[in-house]
């Protein structure tokens, strides 16, 4: 079987701020937004120049689901717990989200893979991102 990941789905509860935040803090574009009118669920596919994806989507009346303030918390229910990018250099990436509004988590240091670095923020509506550092890309 050949496959490969498309995108990661994020529920939001503020589609329009969580957009602004996505594009200005990880630089993605919009691909394409949608709006299906009997459930009344928004949603917007957001593209990194590299090529993964990040799905927002909204629905009046949801509700906070997992929270989790930290990774080992989120292992503890189980389901989605955190989506994770990489990075070639770890400690300007955790700065410059952390300096557009992520939550700081964990700050930059030893991943249990081996000669791997990571860090994890929050993005503003609290879920978890795990950033990491791989020397190639």
């Amino acid at each position: 079987m050949t496959a490969r990941l498309d995108h990661v789905g994020v529920n939001v509860r503020d589609l329009t701020a969580q957009t602004d935040w996505y594009t200005t803090a990880f630089g993605l574009k919009s691909v394409f937004t949608f709006h299906l009118e009997g459930p009344g669920l928004r949603g917007v596919v957001l593209e990194h120049p590299r090529g993964w994806r990040i799905e927002l989507l909204a629905r009046p009346g949801s509700v906070p689901g997992l929270r989790a303030p930290d990774p080992l918390t989120a292992a503890l229910t189980e389901g989605y717990g955190h989506f994770a990018v990489t990075t070639p250099e770890l400690d300007p990436v955790y700065a410059a989200l952390v300096a557009h509004g992520a939550g700081e988590v964990m700050l930059p240091g030893p991943s249990p893979e081996p000669g791997v670095r990571m860090a994890w923020v929050t993005d503003p509506e609290a879920n978890l991102i795990e950033i990491i550092e791989k020397n190639a890309e």
